[in-house]
């Protein structure tokens, strides 16, 4: 998760595999992170703040090491870069299917528990987790500090956002007992079952076994609650569609005015109709959608998306994204009980 989370995690999974041994090399050669120009305000920051010990602040840096391979990642995540039609292959395949599916049924109660405690269908649960990390089998071969630091030291279109989640990260030592020098995860930091962030991490991660720990990186049963949470604390509506498939009966004016201007909802289906655009799927009039345009397999794919859609952006801001996560789950959700 990089939105709400932040927004491209998906890449890193795409990525970490490739990767792996670079995030090893580019770390040896680079000089501590604890002799980094920023380092010293960094450090005065968290002393001021009481919010970290400096010594093992200083330890934590010295650690740390700037990873090219990192930067590289960062700068072309799979969402930007590729069609539909070239991102859809990569999570519409049938290993990840059966995968999800018997990752479904080792924790069928769970899902269950999750879908009625926080009214988030279990389908998209089981997806977003698929999606991430493969059901935990992939969960990132970057050192988080290097990630973090790298991130919030050295990449200046986002240094603010990645030097606030290195501020969040070091506050999961003592709340979810986390091992900062050994945690490993995503190329923006992102951890665990659900790739959350360290922000999310903090707000929404849940003790979902009461075992007294929020353990995402190990325990599948907290990560599906935290998934959970997350869904519901952005807006999920239990029960309500997601997205429709469209078709474009004509072109007007108003067309191209109404297609990928926002992911958040904003025009009504009454206007989408008037620009010419007719969702598969019967919605009222006056209810508020979003309109996009996709290049697929088989030609140009016009969709609607309503609030749900919308929702599943909020954890990684890209409808690709989100219509891989829904049609991952529409395919789960064929294949395991109702």
């Amino acid at each position: 998760m990089l939105s709400g989370a932040f927004a491209t995690v998906t890449g890193a999974l795409l990525l970490a595999c490739s990767h792996a041994v670079s995030a090893a090399a580019d770390s040896k050669q680079s000089e501590s992170y604890l002799h980094h120009p920023k380092a010293a305000a960094f450090i005065e920051e968290i002393r001021t703040e009481k919010a970290y010990p400096e010594a093992k602040l200083k330890a934590l840096l010295a650690s740390a090491h700037q990873s090219q391979s990192i930067l590289e990642a960062i700068a072309r995540p799979a969402e930007k870069t590729k069609t539909w039609a070239e991102y859809r292959p990569i999570f519409m395949t049938q290993d990840r299917i059966d995968q999800g599916v018997a990752f479904y049924q080792q924790h069928q109660a769970v899902f269950e528990r999750a879908e009625k405690e926080f009214g988030v269908s279990r389908y998209i649960i089981l997806a977003i987790i698929g999606v991430e990390t493969r059901y935990g089998k992939h969960k990132g071969n970057y050192r988080v500090i290097d990630a973090l630091t790298t991130l919030a030291f050295d990449y200046p279109p986002r240094s603010p956002f990645f030097r606030s989640e290195l501020k969040h990260f070091l506050h999961l030592e003592k709340e979810a007992g986390i091992d900062l020098m050994q945690a490993k995860g995503s190329y923006a930091g992102a951890m665990g079952f659900g790739q959350f962030i360290s922000s999310s991490y903090r707000h929404y991660a849940v003790d979902f076994n009461d075992d007294g720990h929020r353990d995402l990186i190990n325990d599948p049963v907290d990560a599906i609650g935290s998934v959970a949470n997350y869904f519901k604390q952005h807006g999920w509506k239990t029960g309500q569609p997601v997205v429709s498939k469209a078709q474009l009966k004509k072109s007007t004016a108003k067309t191209d005015s109404v297609i990928n201007q926002a992911l958040k909802p904003k025009l009504t289906i009454l206007e989408l109709k008037k620009a010419g655009l007719i969702p598969d799927d019967a919605y009222e009039d006056r209810s508020l959608a979003t309109a996009m345009r996709f290049e697929g397999a088989q030609g140009t794919e016009y969709w609607i998306g309503l609030q749900n859609f919308y929702t599943i952006t909020r954890y990684n801001h890209s409808p690709l994204y989100a219509m891989a996560v829904y049609q991952l789950s529409e395919a789960l959700k064929q294949r395991l009980p109702k």
